[in-house]
């Protein structure tokens, strides 16, 4: 079997374009297997899969304990709210608690950025990150590039816009990295206080006009407010944002052909997209999220086989 080229998936800034190019080929061949009547394999039947979660998921978590079980792990959850972490227990302490209990791999999200790199310099077991505060979110990234590519073909030389609160997306960084690395055109659109200023060096266009963005591109990724990391004003109100940023039905029919939406969810209806769009046949939000089983039962898969 081929391997991925780290025994961890901590960041697509690690990955090189044929451990993605290999992630999405393992992919296609669970979502055939999600897709069948008896959607599970015995691949993980050995292995034993934590899920740390330091902050609050719905998606994600679901999703990755979905493809864990699929694929015949076993499984513990952990969630911080109700755990010794509110008794002041390090972030090591808590993991090296969970590996005495023989765990081989470890889903972590954590609200510090670094937080699983960290670990991984100091525990034995894989580490996949599941988004490390406003840093990487390696699966959204490549289950997103997966949904295009299904979508488009090759991605060599398409035209991506992600739109929205970029500076406190983790999302964000990660499609830029993961689509950069498979010969993608990517555009940054957002009001300017959302827009961190480093995001030019990455090599990405920047604009403020969301009209220019969707006539640009092919796609349009569209990302959510994310008030609760919002500690000052951005913006005046969010009414105001949706006036000037929201994605709707009559900015798509004033362009001169027709695009593919996506959203990595949860959607905030009204605000930075309209029903109209979010449901209509332009669409592969709902992809996205059957796309993301495959595509993290494909990374569990791959480390699972670097552990040999």
């Amino acid at each position: 079997m081929s391997q991925l080229s780290s025994k961890h998936l901590l960041g697509i800034k690690d990955l090189t374009p044929d451990d993605i190019q290999l992630i999405f080929e393992t992919a296609d061949n669970f979502k055939d297997v999600i897709n069948r009547p008896i959607k599970k394999v015995p691949s993980l039947r050995d292995i034993t899969i934590a899920n740390v979660f330091f902050e609050n998921s719905t998606r994600t978590k679901l999703s990755f304990e979905l493809a864990e079980k699929r694929l015949s792990a076993d499984v513990i959850n952990f969630s911080s709210s109700g755990s010794s972490v509110k008794k002041g227990e390090t972030l090591l302490d808590t993991v090296n608690n969970i590996l005495a209990m023989k765990v081989d791999m470890i889903v972590m999200r954590h609200s510090s950025p670094g937080a699983p790199h960290f670990l991984s310099k100091h525990i034995d077991a894989n580490i996949v990150n599941a988004g490390d505060g406003t840093h990487e979110h390696p699966t959204q990234a490549l289950l997103d590039a997966f949904s295009m590519r299904e979508k488009l073909g090759d991605l060599v030389g398409k035209k991506i816009a992600i739109i929205g609160d970029i500076i406190h997306s983790r999302v964000a960084l990660s499609n830029v990295f993961a689509l950069q690395k498979m010969g993608a055109e990517v555009m940054i659109c957002g009001p300017a206080t959302l827009v961190p200023k480093y995001i030019t060096s990455l090599g990405v266009k920047v604009v403020t006009d969301v009209f220019e963005a969707l006539q640009w591109c092919d796609v349009a990724n569209i990302l959510r407010i994310q008030l609760e990391r919002q500690h000052i004003k951005y913006f005046p109100s969010l009414r105001e944002y949706a006036l000037y940023f929201g994605v709707n039905k009559a900015l798509l029919d004033r362009l001169d052909k027709e695009i593919v939406i996506m959203h990595p969810g949860p959607i905030n209806r009204g605000v930075e997209i309209t029903s109209d769009v979010a449901d209509s046949q332009h669409s592969i939000i709902l992809n996205q999220v059957e796309n993301g089983v495959a595509i993290r039962m494909a990374v569990l898969y791959l480390l699972a086989g670097a552990r040999s």
